[in-house]
């Protein structure tokens, strides 16, 4: 979606923007949709529901206007001969024009801006102007113009910039007027800005502007509000989608939710699969100045239809009911583990979201020689997915046992940090593949922590609205809030800095993380000592003064029930997860 943006002529802070009020919108539709699930006991039916939505908004992307664009810009220069010339940060665009016209010349109409001095130039006889249109007093001329699409000069500019310089051919009947006294001498210099129309719209796609609309009048058109509406309501069905399901897979795995990874691997499987095929399609249905993703929407029609057919099949009942949903999920927020949690989320989404809205981006920013770009992403997307996400959802459950959630948490932060400066490290785009090996640290692993530490903690019968919230933060604040952040810094200072800064960011992230629940994990022990001491110490005295020839007995705890915290071990007490509120977490 962000890259068929791009194409239709939207900046990145358009699309940063976009997919901030996108994931705002997903974060208040997840628990809400949670909470209503619960509540009534809808979830097949609300589940089932949202998967046709989703597939029918995304399908209707596809009746997407395009934008009329405007003509490319020019200068038309003379200094002893006349040419055109076309400045830009893309070094491809002139192998482009080479490789597609080869030997052509093109017959252009250029609509000019004047200045009153350049007047006594152009009104010479080996301008052919007609007199007529030598209007001294206008600001504008119209010239036609054969121009040389092979003899394409470079001139390289002090700011990164390289112009292309076209020669202007004078047109062989005319030579009579280039003989004529009345024509420019070699001292004769002027540059001016034009439009340029060559009705050719290979020409004119590799020389318009990037963004082609401008951010102020994005709004204003009816184009943009057909794509962005149909986004959204897509973006509401597909939340819903993934908080249910991932509740609907925990209730059916029941006491066995350490295989959660091995049930979720599969739908890495369908990305890898249909990614790869999805590019392969796009590349080769493409003409020279788009990209066609009619192939992509009529997949997902047909992929969520039997989406749909497959739910269909699911027995699902939930048998826990929570009388009081808000309150008992609201005790999380009492917990200094939980907030961390929530806090962890939040910072894993600006991660999530760079990735997700501009790492194609970046890629196609590196080089727009790629003709094969879709097909490279396709084979990112299946890394991602095969080699990364795979291996890792396969392997969580005994991840977690191993080193626990906390200090997975903590790999997780490492693991954008060491991908971010990697990928601002980038020069040729195909060097990303190896890259997305991390994807395993930074999605799959993370993706297993988040929804099966949110299913231990959550209490009975509040276990879709539990997912729901967990995932309105990660996505409602962290992904909202990396969509804006990170289309701000890709306008300001590219997307090469941009990953350098989060990276550096993440590596501090890692290093707070990791001290904080250091810190927590041995106050949470000590203060787990003493109150064993103590009960202990109080026991003692009871049945002392109960029976004092007697051994010391244990009769029954005298502390209070709801005081009590009944801890689960992984990995050496490594991480301690709370299974009683307010302290679950």
């Amino acid at each position: 979606m962000p890259t068929l943006a791009k194409q239709l002529g939207y900046s990145s802070i358009v699309v940063g923007t976009m997919y901030t009020i996108l994931a705002v919108i997903g974060m208040l539709t997840k628990p809400l949709v949670g909470f209503l699930s619960d509540r009534y006991q809808r979830h097949r039916m609300l589940f089932i529901s949202c998967e046709i939505l989703t597939g029918l908004a995304f399908f209707l992307i596809t009746f997407t206007p395009g934008v009329q664009k405007p003509l490319p810009v020019v200068e038309l220069h003379h200094e002893s001969t006349t040419t055109v010339r076309y400045c830009s940060s893309d070094n491809c665009i002139s192998t482009n024009l080479k490789n597609h016209f080869q030997n052509q010349t093109l017959t252009c109409k250029l609509h000019c801006q004047i200045e009153p001095f350049i007047w006594n130039d152009m009104c010479k006889e080996c301008f052919q102007i007609k007199p007529e249109n030598c209007n001294r007093s206008s600001e504008y001329v119209d010239l036609i113009r054969d121009i040389n699409m092979n003899d394409i000069g470079m001139d390289q500019l002090t700011d990164g910039k390289t112009c292309m310089i076209f020669t202007v051919i004078q047109p062989a009947d005319d030579l009579e007027a280039l003989e004529s006294t009345d024509c420019l001498d070699n001292s004769t210099y002027f540059n001016t800005t034009c439009e340029l129309n060559c009705n050719n719209e290979y020409l004119h796609s590799q020389l318009a502007e990037s963004p082609v609309i401008s951010n102020s009048d994005a709004v204003s058109l009816y184009q943009f509000w057909w794509f962005f509406g149909m986004l959204t309501i897509s973006w509401i069905g597909m939340a819903a989608v993934v908080s249910i399901g991932d509740a609907i897979c925990f209730a059916i795995l029941g006491e066995r939710g350490h295989l959660y990874g091995k049930q979720r691997l599969y739908g890495s499987v369908g990305w890898g699969i249909f990614s790869i095929l999805a590019g392969i399609l796009v590349d080769s249905m493409s003409t020279d100045t788009e990209k066609d993703y009619t192939a992509v929407f009529w997949m997902t029609a047909i992929i969520m239809a039997l989406d749909v057919l497959a739910s269909i099949k699911l027995k699902h009942t939930q048998t826990h009911l929570s009388p009081n949903i808000l309150k008992d999920v609201g005790q999380m927020f009492l917990s200094m583990r939980c907030v961390i949690f929530f806090i962890w989320c939040v910072f894993i989404g600006l991660g999530t979201a760079l990735i997700w809205n501009f790492l194609f981006w970046h890629l196609e920013n590196l080089s727009s020689c790629q003709d094969s770009m879709k097909t490279l992403q396709g084979f990112v997307m299946a890394i991602q997915c095969f080699c990364g996400e795979l291996p890792f959802f396969f392997s969580s459950g005994w991840i977690l046992k191993k080193i626990g959630h906390i200090n997975a948490m903590s790999l997780v932060l490492f693991g954008f940090g060491v991908r971010f400066i990697l990928y601002s490290m980038l020069q040729d785009p195909w060097y990303v593949l190896p890259i997305e090996l991390l994807n395993g640290v930074t999605f799959g692993l993370f993706y297993a922590t988040m929804a099966s530490y949110a299913s231990i903690v959550a209490p009975p019968g509040t276990e879709t609205t539990m997912q729901g919230l967990v995932g309105a933060i990660f996505e409602g604040i962290g992904v909202s809030t990396g969509s804006f952040v990170g289309g701000l810094l890709f306008d300001s200072v590219g997307g090469g800095h941009t990953f350098e800064i989060f990276g550096v960011s993440f590596f501090i992230a890692f290093i707070v993380h990791f001290c904080i629940q250091k810190y927590l994990q041995r106050h949470q022990s000590a203060d787990t000592d003493g109150k064993q001491s103590s009960e202990q110490n109080s026991k003692d005295s009871i049945n002392h003064i109960n029976n004092p020839n007697s051994a010391t007995r244990l009769t029954k705890d005298i502390a209070p029930t709801d005081t009590v915290d009944k801890i689960q071990n992984d990995d050496n007490n490594s991480n301690k997860i709370f299974t009683s509120l307010p302290n679950k977490c």
